[in-house]
C-alpha cells in the first residue's frame, strides 16, 4: 500500500470536478485496507471510500484519507440445477459483472446492465433500472466494520433495502465497508423482465418476440446509451435525483391541475418519474455556465465544459429543486453523495 498526500481526485470522479485528498491509498486486499484504517486512527482523519467515483460529487477538497478499493475477484457456486451463487469483490466494475454473467448465462442481472460504478457500492443504495433491483438477487455482503475490524456477514433482511437505500446509508452509514457481494442468480428457467414499456419497445425494435437475458441486457443498453451520455466524454453522475414517491391524494390533486403527470402507483404511494418534472420546469437542456442539465435526460447534471467546480453543480441541483417545489410542491433528493 502507498500512501500519498495532496492527491488530485479528478479523474477519479465520473464528474470530472478538480478536488484534492490530503492522503490517498488505493487497496488490493483486506489485510491493505487494515493497515490503512490504523493510519487514519493514528491520525485522526476522516474517511472516504471510492468505488468507480459515479455516485460522488467534490464540492470542496477532502480532508482526510480517500480509500480507493481495489479488491478483485469473482466465484462461483452451484446452488441447485438452476440456482448459482455468484460473489465479486468490492472493486469489480459493476457492468463488467453483469456481463460475466450473461456471458455464462446467468440470469437476474440484465435488466441492470451499464449501470456505473463498481460491485461494492451497489448494496448501499440499492441500485435498480427497470423493474429490476439488488434486494431481487442478493442473498449477502462481506464487511467490515470500522471500529472492530473484523469481518462480518450482512444477509438480506440485516441490509434493511429500501428504494435505493439500505442500512449502510442508515443507521450503518460511516460503520462499515463492502467487501465483496453474493447474489443467487438463474442457469436456466430465467425469469424474464420486460414490463417497463422502453424495453418492450426496444426489443420491438429489435425484431425480437422471445427475448432471452442477453436480449434484454442489449435492449437495456441501447436505451441507456440512446438516453445517458457516456462519463468518459462528458462529465456526469447518471441520474443526480431520485424518483420521489408521494401518496396517493396528493398526486390525484395534481393530476387535476397537470393532466399530463406520470406515475407509478405502489399501494398508497405513487412514484413520480423526477426526469419528468424538472423537464416541465423548463430545465432539459438548460445550461448555466459550465453546468447543464442534459438535451436527452433532464435527470442527468453534466459538466458541460469540463471545467465546473463541485459547488457549481451542486448549486445547479440546488435550483433544480427550488423550481420543482414551487411549481409541483414536491421536494427533490439528490441521489449523488455529496462531499
Amino acid at each position: 500500500m502507498t500512501m500519498q498526500e495532496n492527491f488530485s481526485l479528478k479523474h477519479y470522479n465520473t464528474f470530472g470536478v478538480s478536488a484534492k485528498a490530503k492522503y490517498f491509498a488505493e487497496i488490493n486486499n483486506v489485510e491493505e485496507l487494515k493497515e490503512a484504517l490504523k493510519f487514519s486512527r493514528s491520525q485522526n482523519l476522516k474517511l472516504l471510500f471510492l468505488g468507480g467515483g459515479s455516485n460522488v460529487l467534490f464540492t470542496q477538497d477532502f480532508e482526510g484519507l480517500v480509500i480507493k478499493l481495489n479488491l478483485k475477484g469473482i466465484s462461483e457456486e452451484n446452488i441447485s440445477e438452476n440456482e448459482v451463487l455468484v460473489t465479486a469483490k468490492a472493486g469489480e466494475n459493476w457492468h463488467e459483472l453483469v456481463m460475466y454473467c450473461l456471458n455464462k448465462n446467468f440470469g437476474g442481472l440484465e435488466n441492470l446492465s451499464l449501470i456505473p460504478g463498481n460491485v461494492g457500492t451497489s448494496p448501499m443504495q440499492n441500485i435498480g433500472a427497470y423493474g429490476t433491483e439488488i434486494k431481487d438477487v442478493f442473498v449477502e455482503c462481506k464487511v467490515l466494520n470500522l471500529k472492530t475490524l473484523e469481518v462480518e456477514t450482512f444477509n438480506l433482511e440485516q441490509c434493511k433495502f429500501g428504494y435505493r437505500d439500505s442500512i449502510f446509508k442508515q443507521e450503518g452509514k460511516g460503520k462499515y465497508v463492502i467487501l465483496e457481494v453474493s447474489f443467487k442468480l438463474s442457469k436456466k428457467n430465467h425469469r424474464i423482465k420486460t414490463e417497463y414499456g422502453a424495453i418492450r419497445t426496444e426489443l420491438e425494435n429489435l425484431s425480437i418476440k422471445n427475448p432471452t437475458i442477453q436480449d434484454v441486457s442489449k435492449a437495456v443498453i441501447n436505451i441507456r446509451q440512446s438516453k445517458l451520455p457516456d462519463p468518459k466524454q462528458i462529465g456526469n453522475a447518471g441520474s443526480f435525483f431520485k424518483n420521489p414517491t408521494i401518496p396517493l391524494s396528493q398526486f390525484e390533486n395534481l393530476k387535476q391541475k397537470f393532466e399530463n403527470i406520470q406515475g407509478y402507483p405502489n399501494g398508497d404511494f405513487v412514484k413520480v418519474p423526477a426526469g419528468w418534472l424538472i423537464e416541465q420546469c423548463g430545465w432539459k437542456g438548460k445550461q448555466i455556465g459550465n453546468v447543464a442539465s442534459h438535451q436527452l435526460q433532464s435527470l442527468v447534471i453534466i459538466n458541460a465544459t469540463g471545467e465546473a467546480t463541485g459547488k457549481e453543480i451542486f448549486d445547479f441541483s440546488t435550483e433544480i429543486i427550488n423550481s420543482v417545489k414551487e411549481k409541483f410542491g414536491i421536494e427533490l433528493e439528490r441521489e449523488v453523495n455529496i462531499i
